[in-house]
Parts: C-alpha cells; sequence; structure tokens
C-alpha cells in the first residue's frame, strides 16, 4: 500500500498536458522515483539506466535521437500529435516543444511536459487550418528534433485511400522496409494499425518504440490511427468486461490482469492522439476509453474497442471445450451459450454508434475501425491439425450482441475494417438472412510467423452462391450459426506467406469500396505487381 500511495500521487506530476499555446516552465529538479510496476515494464519505470540492455530495443540512444517519433490525427481543425520519447535520465527536463514552419522560419507554438510512465506527451492545438500542408518539428532540449507534416484535409480529392495493418509480431524483429517503400509509394491520406503492435506483453514501451521506429516513415508525414488489442496489454485474449479484474492473463472470465495503471499507459501512448472519446467517462479500475470518431477527407471514421465491454465466457456459458474460448464439438447448440446478459459492445458504444449512423451525409462515406472481425472466419487454428468449430475471441459470440452491433454498422451505411485473426478476409455478414448486413474487411498479419489461421470448411465445398474466384467461397454458417458470405481469404501456403497489408479505397462520387490486399514481398511499383488471389473487390454502398 505504501508504494501504491506513493505511485499515485508520482503519477499525477508527469500527466499534466498542455491544452493551449502558453508556456509551461521548464522543471529544473530531479524527477521524483515513482515505484515499479511488479515485473512490468523495465524502462517505463525509475532505474532503468541501471538494468541490463534491452532485448527488444536499445533505449540508451544518443541525446540528440532522444525523440523516437510522432503520431496525430487532425478532426475538425483540433490536431492532435503524441510525441514518444526514448527514456530520459533523472537530470533531463521533461518538457518537450512543437514548432511549426511558417514562411521559411520555426515558430514555437506549445510545449507540454513528457508523462514518465511510458515516455509520451501530447500536444493538443484547437482551430488548426487544416487548409495546407504544415511542416512541425518537436523538439527537446537543444540538440533533439523529429520532423513531420501535418497534411491538408484532402476533403476535396475525389478518392481517399486508407492503408491498414494489423498484428506485427515479435519473431522477427526486422525492419518493414518493403512495407515502408510500397505503402509510400501508394501514398494513402490515412493509416489505421489494428492491434498488436506489440506482442511483448510485459515489456509495451519497448515494444512500442520499436513499433513505431519501424512504421515512422509512413506516420511521419500522414495521419494515423492506432488502437490496441490483447497483447499489447499483456493477454494472450481480452474480453474487458467493463474494466474488471481479470484472474490470470488467459483472461476468459473477463477483465484486465495487469496493474490498470500499465493497461492505461498502453492506451495513452497508443490513442492519446486519436480524437477526443465520445463518452470519456472510465470504467473499472480508472482505465479510460478511446472510442470516438474521425473525420478525414469526407470519410467518415467510427473507430470503436470491440473488446472492452465484452462479457468473458469463462463461468457464464456452458464449457463446450478443452478451454472456456474453444468450442470443439459441432454437434453443440449455439444457443445455449447466446445468453441473456451478455454483453458485446456494451451499451455506451452502441449508443455511440447509433449517434454516429445516425447523422448522414451524403458528401460523406463511413466506416468503422476495430481491433477484429464480427464473425467466425477461421475454421483452422494454429496449425493444420487444429480445428475449432467455434472460437469465443471472435465477435461472431456473443451472437446477440453481434447482431446489434452489425445493425449499427448496417444503418450507418459503413463498411467494416478491422485486423487480429492474421488471415485476411472479405466477408458480408447476414443478420436476418444471407447478405443484408455490411461488408468486412480483415486485414493480414504484418508477420505471420506467429500464429496462422486458415478458411478450410470441413466438406471442402463451396457455399450457395460462389463468386468461383476461390474455392471456398459463398455462403456459409459459421461455428455459431451466424450467416456470412466469404467472397475473398488469404490462406498462409507456409508459415510466413499470407503476411501483408489491405489498402482500402473508398470513391465518394460513386460510393464505391475497393478492397486491395498486398503481399509483404512484392514491390508495388512494378508493372506485373499482383494482390493476393481474389483481390481486389470493389462493392456499392447504397
Amino acid at each position: 500500500m505504501k508504494y501504491m500511495l506513493s505511485w499515485t500521487c508520482c503519477l499525477g506530476l508527469f500527466l499534466i498536458l498542455s491544452c493551449n499555446n502558453k508556456a509551461l516552465k521548464s522543471p529544473k529538479m530531479t524527477p521524483v522515483k515513482v515505484a515499479p510496476f511488479e515485473n512490468l515494464d523495465t524502462i517505463a519505470t525509475n532505474n532503468w539506466w541501471e538494468r541490463t540492455a534491452n532485448p527488444i530495443i536499445d533505449v540508451k540512444v544518443d541525446r540528440k535521437d532522444v525523440i523516437a517519433f510522432g503520431i496525430y490525427t487532425l478532426h475538425k481543425n483540433t490536431l492532435k500529435l503524441s510525441a514518444q520519447m526514448f527514456p530520459l535520465y533523472p537530470n533531463e527536463t521533461r518538457e518537450i516543444r512543437l514548432e511549426i514552419k511558417k514562411k521559411n522560419q520555426w515558430l514555437e507554438v506549445q510545449k507540454v511536459l513528457v508523462n514518465d510512465i511510458g515516455w509520451s506527451g501530447l500536444f493538443r492545438i484547437e482551430n488548426w487550418d487544416s487548409s495546407s500542408d504544415i511542416a512541425y518539428r518537436i523538439r527537446h532540449g537543444k540538440e533533439a528534433s523529429f520532423e513531420g507534416l501535418i497534411r491538408k484535409d484532402p476533403k476535396d480529392k475525389p478518392v481517399i485511400v486508407l492503408a491498414a495493418l494489423s498484428c506485427n509480431s515479435n519473431q522477427d524483429r526486422g525492419d518493414r522496409a518493403n512495407y515502408i517503400k510500397n505503402i509510400n509509394h501508394q501514398d494513402p491520406d490515412i493509416l489505421f494499425f489494428a492491434g498488436d503492435q506489440s506482442y511483448d506483453h510485459k515489456e509495451h514501451t519497448a515494444a512500442w518504440l520499436k513499433f513505431g521506429m519501424q512504421f515512422r516513415e509512413l506516420f511521419r508525414t500522414r495521419p494515423c490511427v492506432t488502437i490496441p488489442d490483447d497483447h499489447d496489454i499483456g493477454q494472450g485474449n481480452i474480453w474487458g468486461e467493463y474494466g474488471k479484474k481479470a484472474s490470470s492473463s488467459a483472461g476468459n472470465d473477463g477483465g484486465y490482469f495487469y496493474h490498470p495503471e500499465y493497461v492505461k499507459m498502453v492506451e495513452r501512448c497508443q490513442t492519446a492522439h486519436l480524437p477526443d472519446p465520445f463518452n470519456a467517462t472510465p470504467i473499472k479500475q480508472g482505465i479510460g476509453v478511446y472510442y470516438t470518431q474521425l473525420i478525414w477527407g469526407g470519410v467518415d471514421f467510427a473507430i470503436i474497442e470491440d473488446r472492452k465491454f465484452k462479457s468473458g465466457p469463462n463461468g457464464k456459458i456452458p464449457q463446450q471445450g478443452p478451454r472456456p474460448d474453444h468450442i470443439r464439438n459441432p454437434e453443440y447448440n449455439p444457443k445455449d451459450i447466446d445468453l441473456e446478459g451478455l454483453e458485446l459492445l456494451g451499451k455506451r458504444q452502441l449508443d455511440f454508434l447509433d449517434a454516429w449512423g445516425s447523422h448522414q451525409d451524403e458528401n460523406q462515406m463511413k466506416a468503422v475501425l476495430s481491433q477484429t472481425g464480427f464473425c467466425g472466419g477461421a475454421h483452422l487454428h494454429g496449425e493444420k491439425s487444429n480445428r475449432l468449430h467455434a472460437d469465443l475471441d471472435s465477435n461472431g459470440w456473443p451472437q446477440t450482441g453481434r447482431k446489434k452491433a452489425l445493425q449499427a454498422i448496417k444503418k450507418a451505411n459503413a463498411v467494416h475494417i478491422a485486423g487480429d485473426q492474421h488471415l485476411s478476409t472479405v466477408i458480408q455478414h447476414g443478420i436476418e438472412e444471407f447478405d443484408d448486413g455490411p461488408w468486412a474487411f480483415v486485414v493480414p498479419a504484418i508477420v505471420n510467423d506467429y500464429y496462422s489461421r486458415w478458411w478450410w470448411p470441413e466438406n471442402e465445398e463451396a457455399g450457395e452462391n460462389s463468386n468461383k474466384a476461390l474455392p471456398w467461397t459463398g455462403q456459409y454458417l459459421d461455428g455459431f450459426n451466424n450467416k456470412i458470405s466469404m467472397h475473398a481469404y488469404v490462406n498462409p501456403e507456409s508459415p510466413s506467406s499470407g503476411s501483408g497489408y489491405g489498402l482500402i479505397k473508398f470513391k465518394k462520387d460513386t460510393k464505391e469500396v475497393t478492397f486491395e490486399c498486398w503481399p509483404r514481398d512484392v514491390d508495388v511499383s512494378s508493372q506485373d505487381a499482383k494482390q493476393f488471389k481474389g483481390f481486389p473487390i470493389s462493392i456499392h454502398l447504397q
């Protein structure tokens, strides 16, 4: 208890954010040490410099390189830019400065303090001029600098392009040079990282720094949405259940296993730069929320947290297999696990989607961004011999919660974009009947060496209304008896194949959306560059 009180008091000192352009006085004293997490995050706590070299990334950098990256969004003329630092020594200032370039002169516009727990700081500037590109740089001390570009709002462009990525496995610590080369060549207007930027469960700060150094040349010059998923907050799976305390890191009884301040640090580093939450009221343990709206280029994005309020299966439904979240018996009754009181998105997010979908502008298109898909879109998990009839980690369960979510997305006339599954799919959902629901694109894993999945119907037959592009397309029931129409899937032919990213093109004048899926190792600048088989797929929104 003694450490907890000290930790909480000190935390407040470093959670200072500047919401206007007034300068903050630079602290002169050595910062008060913060009590460490219990066996968590060795570089986000005191005495990091006395520890052995971090195996994920070298954090003892030259002080001119201490600013790792900046990441931002711009929504309704409010700029939110998060600066991620490498760890600072006790005698170094926690003050960072934001400058913009006007008429070839750098002008300081804001100062904020870095939070020692996670080493990030947030700039927020309202009434931003979104009509032109503006160069920015983040400064620390006399030498450290990171430069980038705040793009103008591309609302006059006829086609808006989103690049979507997910699952940056730690089985490959190398650079992401081909992703950078390809995506910058395609020059999307906005980026989306759907989760699992980190697979180093207890070392988020080092893994987040590693992720940022791998991908910063993408979001240095364009807005970027990042949302954390289960591995980011230290769990193999998560059913957040309004923020309750989980009994184990498996998390299947619902909630968060690790210290709530660790969870809050992860979310602060990954989501502070998103537009303000629709309803910022914290959940249990004081954990925050970030579900929100982002309008960019005439596309209206709803960013949701599809795991934060979801019910955990353990102790609530009849267990149908060796694990509470895995169903192997194809003869079970799906109605037995769709019980009253179970939730998926939770009332708060359903209220948000209802309000968001109710506002219709004929000049805007809509898309929902979240962690994972809303059905069981894979049959084989981990290896081809491991067949699951149903996986409760997917948002195909609980079925009533899925139906409510899909009804809200359909009402908004939106498409759904997600990651998590390592298996890329394009599915049109059925709510009451086949094909009466929204379209969804789950993008592939950045690195697919960690845990592959396959779409592989047991009878190896095409469904009704197959599109013939791939052998197993058409109408199917997933393991929860949800109606889905499979239009494309990317089964890995080897453990490392199936890696890549999605490119989503919104053609505003015709309301056409095109889903593209690009392999990691292709050169998109080549004339004979090919997407994964079955892509691209274009649909028309009503």
